[in-house]
């Protein structure tokens, strides 16, 4: 399976590019202190003029994923152990495996902003790098590797993986609608640049194995748009082209390789002592060019019984023979044809759907309670997590936030606080704690989403 899993790799390649999906931090949704509140929903506007400290003013970067380490590695003897050692049971590890891993490694640095008071509202411009990278494992994929050949078939299609990297440059603007006391809206504008995009989909994937038989199918195609990128190719025993890598050598420089555009649209509503707000946010995508190709044309089929072995090593059915003519038939089911530079190819960006409700309590302003509902859509990489917070901020320089979520990565603990004292901000919280919870009926999870930054409010 050596060319699957070449294919993946190359989604990793894109997030090795950073520290570590946090394009935001949620658990600064209800702290108006926050700088960056307005990037989680635009109509909130900010509470002071401010400009960011250039690369520092808002660091977000993580991993999320719905699979632990130790749920790969188990302890046995005293030793640390991988999951396919025999001294662990089958069941343990299948019943900690998700049917469908996901992972995700994306971070979002912000290379300057600034926000003011004008034009009726509040104005944010924002000039960001962003990285957002999915892969997708199949439980199966798992429990082939644990059982070996076992006379089943296992279907492998959710393996995939998907990544971009782009730059955004961002214009805000909210405001009070004075027809309707307590409305308030908001709207970001994005124009974005493309630089290197990766999409691999496993249309099918199966394979059965027998005692006397393989058979294996799969459709598989993808896509690379990446400056100076081109398919490193071999020849098959029928003289034909296909896969066997990539070169991403050139010269290292790297530079624009499309355009696109999004919007964040956003409103919330005060009514006494609640604040109802909802936001859409990355509704959008990016038209990447000089996008490189490779396709399995349809569904490739290998059907083979390399299983008669010989002693005799000058039997035409010798050990030897036997395991290199299984290993060109199963290599066949993964060469993908290399059909050159395509042109164009568009790229979701994926939406997140913000609906958060806030209650102050009405005896002391500086307490508030907060649950946030957030969706990320982007069909097998999408997610789900509901977040409850407790707000204090007791003074206009002071703001903290403790956390708790449940959702697609499991239960989570977050917090954030924020120093901003006229012409000094300091902010650092975490949505997710570097640590793993495996309570029954929460799903598995190791997460660490980590925020930072630095900037001059005034």
């Amino acid at each position: 399976m050596k060319k699957i899993f070449s294919i993946l790799a190359l989604g990793g390649i894109l997030a090795a590019g950073t520290v570590a999906e946090a394009q935001n931090t949620n658990s600064g949704y209800f702290l108006d202190g926050y700088t960056y509140r307005y990037q989680l929903n635009p109509a909130f506007g900010g509470t002071r003029n401010f400009v960011s400290f250039p690369g520092l003013g808002n660091i977000n970067s993580g991993i999320n994923g719905n699979l632990g380490v130790s749920d790969v590695l188990y302890k046995r003897d005293g030793r640390t152990v991988l999951f396919t050692n025999p001294m662990v049971s089958t069941d343990e590890v299948l019943g900690n495996f998700p049917d469908k891993a996901k992972f995700n490694v994306n971070a979002k640095i912000n290379v300057i902003s600034f926000g003011f008071k004008a034009f009726g509202g509040y104005n944010a411009f924002s000039l960001n790098a962003r990285v957002n990278s999915h892969i997708g494992l199949p439980k199966s994929l798992i429990t082939l590797a644990k059982e070996g050949v076992n006379n089943s078939t296992y279907d492998l299609k959710d393996l995939r993986a998907n990544a971009s990297g782009f730059a955004e440059i961002a214009l805000t603007h909210s405001r009070d609608i004075k027809q309707v006391p307590g409305l308030r809206a908001g709207i970001t504008l994005k124009g974005l640049i493309g630089v290197a995009h990766l999409d691999a989909r496993f249309n099918s994937a199966k394979l059965t194995l027998n005692d006397n038989n393989w058979h294996a199918e799969t459709d598989a195609e993808l896509y690379a748009s990446m400056p100076k990128f081109q398919f490193e190719t071999k020849l098959n025993k029928e003289n034909q082209k296909y896969v066997s890598g990539a070169n991403l050598d050139g010269d290292g420089s790297f530079g624009p390789n499309g355009f696109g555009m999004a919007v964040d649209l956003g409103a919330s509503y005060r009514w006494r002592d609640f604040t109802f707000s909802a936001a859409v946010l990355d509704l959008g995508w990016i038209s990447y060019k000089d996008t490189h190709y490779a396709t399995t044309h349809g569904v490739r089929a290998v059907n083979t019984d390399a299983f008669t072995f010989n002693v005799d090593g000058d039997a035409p059915n010798s050990f030897s023979d036997e395991l290199d003519r299984l290993a060109d038939n199963l290599e066949e089911l993964y060469q993908l044809s290399d059909e050159g530079n395509i042109g164009k190819h568009n790229g979701s960006l994926g939406a997140t759907l913000n609906v958060g409700a806030e209650y102050s309590l009405p005896v002391y302003r500086a307490v508030s309670f907060g649950l946030l509902s957030s969706s990320y859509f982007m069909g097998d990489y999408s997610w789900t997590e509901a977040r409850l917070s407790v707000n204090f901020e007791p003074c206009k320089f002071f703001g903290l936030t403790a956390n708790g979520a449940v959702g697609t990565y499991g239960a989570q603990f977050g917090w954030l606080l924020s120093l901003h004292p006229r012409f000094f901000n300091f902010f650092i919280g975490m949505d997710a704690l570097p640590t793993k919870f495996a309570k029954q009926g929460v799903p598995l999870s190791s997460n660490c989403r980590f925020n930072l930054g630095i900037n001059i409010p005034f």
